[in-house]
């Protein structure tokens, strides 16, 4: 087929675009700073639900140096994997759940014969432990994680899925993250206002969307310009 008669690919931000993650993540961070609390790693301040949510669709690294950037690197690392062992085990006790109809919505982009991979600044077991829970070979291709790039930004790790998946392509999130990926191959990006992003972070969007219900039509617009 011709590269300017294939449909797009599909690239898929997976935290706040796929996956309502903060039904899982503040738990786990809540949890986990109590114990930085406890053990006097941090001095106690009172951390809002709307703060917490800005740290998700950063990496492991990110989030800590833009949190605690004073805290010992050993500290941060172990401090990062009581979060992500909390939300293991929030997944695999079937807690973690995606937007509603996402599920409908992949089925019909699949069914249209769009080619689907997910790209997420996360680590390797979240990745595994989503795929298999989710059992998400049904819709999607593969799924990178930055943990696999040595958390790369999002900006090189497309590069290294356009080589896979060469021709035209639509990504999808609700980061500034997901947008700079997008711009840095000249691919059109929708953004998903009911993730975790700012009015601001996605204001450069092609198209925008308030509901995942609303992506087959913006998928549409994104191709017929």
């Amino acid at each position: 087929m011709n590269s300017s008669n294939r449909k797009p690919t599909l690239v898929f931000d997976y935290d706040g675009t796929i996956h309502e993650t903060m039904l899982l993540y503040e738990n786990a961070f809540r949890k986990c700073y109590r114990w930085l609390v406890e053990n006097r790693y941090v001095v106690e301040e009172e951390i809002t639900t709307s703060r917490i949510s800005q740290w998700l669709g950063m990496n492991a690294k990110d989030m800590w140096d833009a949190f605690q950037p004073d805290l010992a690197q050993k500290i941060k690392d172990i401090a990062s994997k009581k979060i992500g062992d909390e939300m293991l085990k929030g997944i695999s006790e079937g807690k973690a759940k995606w937007y509603s109809g996402a599920e409908t919505v992949l089925t019909a982009l699949r069914e249209e014969g769009y080619r689907m991979v997910i790209l997420s600044n996360c680590k390797i077991t979240y990745k595994e432990m989503n795929w298999k829970q989710f059992q998400m070979n049904r819709w999607f291709e593969e799924f990178y994680d930055c943990e696999s790039f040595a958390f790369a930004p999002k900006e090189e790790i497309i590069k290294e899925i356009e080589k896979t998946y060469p021709g035209p392509m639509i990504v999808i999130g609700d980061r500034e993250s997901d947008l700079r990926g997008a711009k840095s191959i000249n691919a059109k990006f929708i953004g998903c206002d009911y993730g975790y992003g700012s009015d601001e972070e996605l204001a450069a969007s092609d198209q925008r969307i308030h509901d995942i219900t609303e992506l087959l039509e913006a998928i549409r617009l994104c191709t017929e310009k």
